[in-house]
């Protein structure tokens, strides 16, 4: 089984930063892309940032800028650092993953983490 763990949630004042990571564990042969989703409440959940094998990566204009994924592939394990926080980026946070594994490829989910931007 392959398991995902988000760390780095809180709260944290408008302008403020925090930096999450999401580590997979398990029978992992690879990982594909690595990414993290936010979904506040009453909203669809929606991509954040994602990040593939060879290290391209993509943010929608919401977050561009101030939003940086990066991934350590020996440790199998994202991170989102995030800066200029606002109140509209306040959601739980999900990380997914592409991973093959021996029974296939597949896309797996960690239980998400709570970002709250507040004064």
């Amino acid at each position: 089984q392959v398991q995902l763990v988000e760390s780095g949630g809180g709260l944290v004042q408008p302008g403020g930063s925090l930096r999450l990571s999401c580590a997979a564990s398990g029978s992992i042969f690879s990982i594909y892309a690595m990414g993290w989703y936010r979904q506040a409440p009453g909203k669809q959940r929606e991509l954040v940032a994602v990040i593939i094998s060879g290290g391209s990566t993509n943010y929608p204009d919401s977050v561009k800028g101030r939003f940086t994924i990066s991934r350590d592939n020996a440790k199998n394990t994202v991170y989102l650092q995030m800066n200029s926080l606002k109140p509209e980026d306040t959601a739980v946070y999900y990380c997914n993953a592409d991973i093959r594994t021996a029974v296939g490829r597949n896309a797996y989910w960690g239980r998400g983490t709570q970002v709250t931007v507040s004064s």
